[in-house]
């Protein structure tokens, strides 16, 4: 796969519930349905708005690596409060609890 476009960001998990989501936690801002069961297993991310502007639309694939475990292949499926910026969160299971890491390198892929 050739590479697009890198950005370094911030990276974070964050959970199909409505209090880290909205109302309807099980269906993204591009309209996909999450699995309740296994919300994990799609590898989905939501990322800030401003990396929107910049090219990563829904759909996107993106490489990521600087986090160890959930280094690997994502897909833009969802976007993220507007107070973010620089930054992305992984779609994971309940049962994965905190996370957070600096200066993760996302490649965007053609």
């Amino acid at each position: 796969m050739e590479i697009i476009k890198i950005w370094i960001v911030t990276a974070t998990i964050y959970h199909a519930v409505p209090a880290q989501t909205d109302d309807t936690p099980f269906i993204t801002a591009s309209g996909a349905h999450i699995m309740e069961c296994c919300a994990g297993s799609h590898r989905w991310i939501a990322v800030s708005r401003d990396l929107e502007d910049e090219g990563l639309f829904f759909g996107a694939k993106v490489y990521v690596t600087g986090t160890g475990v959930f280094d690997g292949i994502w897909t833009v499926q969802d976007r993220m409060n507007k107070r973010w910026t620089k930054r992305i969160d992984f779609l994971v299971d309940k049962e994965i609890t905190g996370g957070k890491w600096e200066d993760v390198e996302i490649r965007l892929l053609k």
